[in-house]
């Protein structure tokens, strides 16, 4: 997977070192994560906060850097922000201020991106959860006057239905507006195990991969990376 992430960088003109890896692990086991720990990979991505507590608990010894990338609930919002987790999904201002508080409490501020809505089908297959393009800069803004969080970059799923590479231009174009206003927005979280070549190619610099690291789950998530 590595080496595939190489080439794509490397036939953007992108310097591979600028794209990393991050490992979902959601519905695996934490043996699963070991096993890739062992490896030498440390960025794992889930998706629902209980899991992410209970593998965490399990790999203490571990150095793993855990990533929040599903929907987040307020009232979960301080228990991942104690894990020191990035969270990958704030789409409103009232989850960046609920781990803004949590991030000040734990006196170490939440590293968060910002989720936009590519759009795509309508219905629970095609919802995959965000800020409408046009409302991200101002919740830029309102995320970056907060004590406890920092603004780290935008996170997007491609739209079902459609080629993945003009989304992606759409929101690396979004990407270059917010960083031009808040310089520390560096981060681009895009692209999954089908379409992370188009991704990088647009600027990504962190993929979030699942089924080509672990193989296809038994009952398929409609939001597979």
């Amino acid at each position: 997977m590595r080496a595939r992430i190489d080439a794509a960088a490397r036939a953007a003109g992108r310097d591979p070192a600028a794209v990393s890896l991050l490992a979902v692990s959601k519905t695996r086991p934490a043996a699963d994560v070991r096993e890739l720990a062992a490896l030498g990979q440390l960025d794992f991505g889930e998706n629902r906060a209980q899991e992410l507590i209970g593998k965490a608990g399990e790999l203490a010894d571990l150095p793993v850097r855990w990533h929040f990338i599903g929907q987040l609930q307020r009232n979960k919002a301080a228990a991942v922000a104690r894990l020191g987790a990035v969270v990958h999904s704030v789409d409103r201002t009232s989850l960046a201020q609920a781990l803004s508080r949590a991030g000040e409490a734990a006196q170490r501020p939440v590293d968060l991106l910002l989720q936009v809505d590519l759009g795509g089908p309508e219905g629970e297959l095609g919802a995959r959860g965000g800020a409408a393009p046009d409302d991200v800069p101002g919740l830029a803004d309102a995320v970056a006057e907060l004590p406890g969080v920092r603004l780290r970059g935008l996170m997007a799923v491609a739209p079902r239905g459609e080629e993945p590479g003009p989304a992606f231009a759409r929101l690396a174009a979004l990407a270059d507006r917010v960083r031009a206003e808040h310089p520390g927005a560096v981060e681009l979280s895009a692209g999954m195990s089908g379409d992370l070549e188009e991704a990088v190619a647009a600027g990504a610099t962190i993929v979030r991969v699942g089924t080509a690291l672990f193989g296809r789950r038994p009952l398929a998530s409609p939001h597979d990376t």
